[in-house]
């Protein structure tokens, strides 16, 4: 049996501390489950062992001899690689050309047969989608053929059908000797996967179960924000009968193929497929992002003809998928992100002049009613944690008071608590009238929150059904069964 242990691990950055005397260790045949709320030392902790950060005190050991981590090849090297969160790869190579770089010890394409990763080798990576590009992540950590593997959210992009074969094999290396340390936000699958679990807050180690049939769903999620969830507000109001956006044979080629669909006022729709389906240039076209075939109408308007700034003014508000590098400006501060869609309307400026008081007004105005934590309106975006740039993104697109919102992987790699805070935001949007096209590929979020789904297959949607149908029958609709509906 191998083992990797850590002793008393301390980091501090600027007056954040990041991992405080944090002693934890990992074994082969074993899959430890990592749980803990953004900002809680997850990714930190897993850098120290991926060879990106060094600690400020304490030890790594491998088989009881200190370990010196000093960079992610040295890291490789010792048997361990990662899968991080935010991608490291090339943008400007292929998918062929990335994988190579890693020097695999497998061959990458019969581990993506193994894993059913299907993916276009020889599309650059820029032009992937992020579900995309989480699969090369993926590919690419396995086929370093590591004892120890390291896997940041490696689900948040993956629909229960991709979930499936991926634990498979998960189970299978642990099985032939090889270990895995699984951080993840979503409860249900560490009690289905993991064999220990261990919970973070605040950069300490606060619990540590030898076994997940010692603890509950429930009881993790407590340890994890040190409080109890407030229940959903899932009260079904009453649905305009008129479409607030009507889409007509609405085609980007070559992945969007001709979507008829409509999302009425006071509803959401959930927007549900394996990433690549034609769900992000569905939502960059309704944005003005990128140009469309066919016809989409606001109350009537059609879209087409409009520019941003006039899609804006008629009430669009877009919340896309990447909220580091398309919904933000990580150099601004909080105050400029803020103000990116206004800046130009008083209070915010007048005759052309940003006035400064106002800005800094309503941004603690925002940050303060959205509950986002930060040191101080002017500190950077990247200074946030994931969960709470994803709110700020959420309080400069609602606090326009929307009618039409389309928001894409909201809840993305964001803890329970956000992610809690974040669907209450969409639900009480809602009952404000607002329409919502809510883009996931987390199954279980859209079946708790649209009143409609519509499932996306081929760059085409293949099925409307009802938010209680079975995961297993949208799962068929996945796959390409299509399912029959009277209504777009």
């Amino acid at each position: 049996m191998r083992r990797l242990a850590l002793e008393g691990i301390n980091k501090r950055y600027g007056s954040t501390q990041a991992l405080q005397d944090v002693s934890l260790s990992f074994e082969s045949g074993q899959i430890h489950a990592l749980l803990g709320e953004n900002g809680a030392g997850k990714s930190t902790l897993l850098k120290v062992l991926s060879g990106l950060v060094r600690p400020d005190s304490g030890r790594v050991l491998s088989g009881g001899q200190p370990l010196h981590l000093t960079s992610p090849t040295g890291a490789i090297r010792q048997g361990i690689a990662t899968v991080h969160q935010h991608f490291m790869l090339v943008d400007e190579l292929t998918v062929a050309q990335n994988l190579a770089l890693a020097g695999p010890r497998r061959h990458p394409q019969q581990l993506a047969e193994e894993y059913s990763l299907s993916l276009p080798w020889s599309t650059p990576v820029a032009e992937l989608s992020v579900g995309e590009r989480q699969k090369v992540e993926i590919l690419r950590a396995l086929a370093q053929d590591a004892w120890l593997l390291l896997l940041d959210e490696p689900t948040a992009v993956l629909t229960p059908l991709e979930v499936k074969p991926l634990f498979v094999v998960l189970r299978r290396m642990a099985a032939q000797g090889r270990g895995v340390v699984f951080v993840s936000h979503k409860l249900g699958e560490v009690m289905q996967l993991c064999d220990r679990v261990s919970v973070l807050r605040q950069g300490k180690l606060v619990s540590h179960v030898q076994s997940v049939s010692q603890t509950t769903p429930g009881e993790l999620a407590r340890l994890m924000v040190d409080r109890e969830l407030d229940p959903l507000p899932l009260e079904r109001g009453p649905v305009s009968s008129a479409p607030r956006l009507r889409l007509s044979e609405l085609a980007v080629p070559p992945r969007l193929k001709r979507v008829d669909l409509a999302v009425h006022q006071g509803e959401i729709v959930g927007l549900a497929g394996v990433s690549g389906n034609g769900q992000r240039e569905l939502a960059d076209a309704l944005a003005g992002l990128i140009p469309f075939e066919g016809s989409a109408r606001l109350d009537g308007r059609e879209l087409a003809a409009m520019s941003i700034r006039q899609r804006l003014e008629a009430g669009l508000a877009y919340v896309p998928e990447d909220r580091q590098t398309t919904a933000s400006i990580l150099d601004f501060s909080l105050c400029e992100n803020l103000i990116l869609r206004d800046y130009p309307r008083p209070p915010l400026a007048r005759r052309g002049v940003l006035q400064p008081d106002a800005v800094q007004k309503r941004a603690r105005k925002l940050l303060e009613e959205y509950c986002v934590k930060t040191s101080s309106v002017e500190a950077p975006a990247r200074t946030l944690s994931g969960g709470n740039l994803q709110k700020l993104v959420l309080a400069r697109e609602l606090s326009r008071q929307p009618r039409l919102l389309v928001a894409a992987q909201p809840t993305r790699g964001v803890d329970l608590g956000a992610t809690r805070a974040i669907h209450r935001l969409l639900l009480d949007e809602r009952a404000c009238g607002t329409a919502i096209l809510l883009i996931s590929e987390d199954l279980d979020e859209l079946r708790t929150l649209s009143d409609r789904l519509a499932v996306m297959e081929g760059g085409r949607i293949v099925g409307i059904v009802p938010p209680d149908t079975p995961p297993e029958e949208i799962g068929l609709l996945f796959a390409g069964q299509a399912r029959s509906s009277s209504e777009p």
